[in-house]
């Protein structure tokens, strides 16, 4: 069995494969003040949980956006299951050919996602990545990653919007039944869903526009399944496309 690790903002998200299929996907809160010795409770718990014994993994790989993490998360798994794992970064063979000013500036995130595409959809493909950003990448044919649009992500911006006002609540993030609603909740709910994907719809418009022809559209990330539905463009999602992407690189590095 082999462990992916990707490690956001805001959740890690655990994924365990076995004989080249995902057997399943737990998450964690980040938290950059938990210790190696905590975060490797944690991880044995959530396999155990899921009949991962300490002997049955032979391998593990990370992509993390938190660097304070990098090392603790390494030596979190070193000490649960004596494997050293892989990170993603320089030097690791990935099969995307960077064609952007500074490629040690380019998340490991999206690469990962960009791998995962490359492998499992054709043409040039356009991957929604919605985490604590919504980002917009690119990755061609050939494997080349050609660049990336960054936005504030949902969460973001409904923790902005309830922040910094002194009368709006919190909200769950559903769809409501209208665009123009009569009650706070649904207002805000009509805000943040239908604005979220308007300006998905916008931005892929834009982005087919300026490479001249239609694009694979892909969606990933934790807040997909919510507003993906609403956009007018059809969009395929795809929740473990960054955990293909990781159990991609594993095996050619391994």
């Amino acid at each position: 069995m082999i462990l992916t690790v990707d490690v956001g903002n805001t959740n890690i998200v655990l994924g365990v494969y076995k004989e080249g299929k995902l057997a399943f996907v737990s998450r964690l809160s980040t938290n950059v003040h938990k210790t190696d010795s905590e975060y490797a409770t944690k991880i044995r718990s959530i396999l155990s949980l899921n009949d991962v014994d300490s002997h049955s993994l032979r391998g593990a790989i990370i992509s993390s956006v938190v660097p304070n993490l990098n090392h603790v998360l390494l030596r979190a798994i070193k000490m649960v299951y004596g494997v050293e794992a892989l990170l993603v970064g320089p030097g690791v063979k990935t099969g995307i050919n960077l064609q952007v000013d500074n490629p040690s500036q380019v998340g490991a995130d999206l690469i990962c996602g960009c791998v995962g595409a490359h492998q499992k959809y054709e043409g040039k493909v356009l991957i929604i990545d919605m985490g604590t950003a919504t980002k917009f990448t690119i990755v061609d044919e050939n494997g080349v990653f050609r660049g990336v649009s960054i936005a504030p992500g949902v969460e973001l911006s409904l923790k902005a919007l309830t922040g910094g006002t002194a009368q709006l609540p919190g909200i769950s993030l559903e769809a409501p039944s209208k665009v123009i609603a009569k009650n706070t909740v649904e207002c805000m709910r009509s805000g943040i869903v239908f604005g979220s994907a308007s300006m998905i719809d916008g931005m892929i418009d834009r982005i087919e526009e300026e490479f001249g022809e239609k694009l694979t559209l892909i969606a990933t990330g934790g807040l997909s399944e919510t507003i993906i539905p609403n956009c007018r463009h059809e969009i395929l999602i795809d929740s473990d496309l960054i955990l293909d992407g990781l159990y991609s690189i594993y095996m050619k590095n391994k």
